[in-house]
């Protein structure tokens, strides 16, 4: 089946499920990320921890890939992932980054921009030992990113490693495998408003101080 392209043109969403203003918003974005992120799981929204992470090569070639969101604080927003995989090679050569969360529910969208850093090795340790046994051992056997001749080769690797950790002996982290934290120097919040009138409230890391703007839709 093909779509014509009128039909494309055509799909549109008019948004009237609320409005964001200058009073609305906390003075820190972390605690207005924290807000609406609260707002999102209370809504029952399905994974509200989905986010495209976006990184570039060192030549300034984008690369996106829709991750999950692990934690975050003052400090910044965390995700998990194979430090040799593709994103993680993009990441050494280049460490600026961006993050967009979409909440379709709620009509709501918040884009981060900033710097990648590793976590620290403490913190990627406890995260990996809390994941289910099944995730840890794909943590091992996948050469993530990497061209592999079938499935097949995943699966023996899986089969491996399960007999080898059958026993409930702890499941070692491997080192090419760990935390990364966007530290953000931006931070937009958008509403949905009714005949493409969004409101988009941004944030700016100006001299270690965050200044709030309205920025036109």
């Amino acid at each position: 089946m093909t779509l014509d392209k009128e039909t494309i043109q055509n799909l549109r969403q008019d948004y009237k499920s609320a409005t964001l203003s200058e009073k609305d918003v906390e003075a820190d974005p972390v605690s207005q990320f924290s807000k609406w992120f609260t707002e999102a799981m209370a809504s029952q929204i399905y994974e509200p921890n989905v986010m495209t992470l976006a990184t570039a090569t060192a030549d300034g070639k984008p690369s996106a890939r829709v991750m999950l969101l692990k934690g975050f604080d003052e400090r910044g927003f965390v995700f998990y992932t194979n430090y040799l995989s593709r994103k993680g090679q993009e990441i050494t050569k280049n460490a600026q980054a961006a993050l967009v969360f979409f909440w379709q529910e709620l009509e709501r969208q918040v884009r981060i921009e900033g710097t990648l850093e590793k976590l620290n090795e403490k913190d990627s340790e406890a995260y990996f030992h809390s994941r289910p046994k099944k995730s840890q051992i794909g943590a091992i056997a996948s050469p993530q990113s990497r061209e592999i001749d079938s499935k097949e080769f995943l699966l023996n690797n899986l089969a491996l490693l399960e007999e080898k950790y059958k026993d409930g002996a702890e499941i070692p982290k491997p080192p090419h495998w760990g935390g990364y934290i966007v530290k953000p120097t931006f931070i937009e919040f958008w509403q949905g408003g009714s005949g493409r009138l969004h409101d988009r409230m941004a944030y700016k890391l100006v001299d270690n101080n965050w200044k709030i703007v309205r920025l036109a839709p």
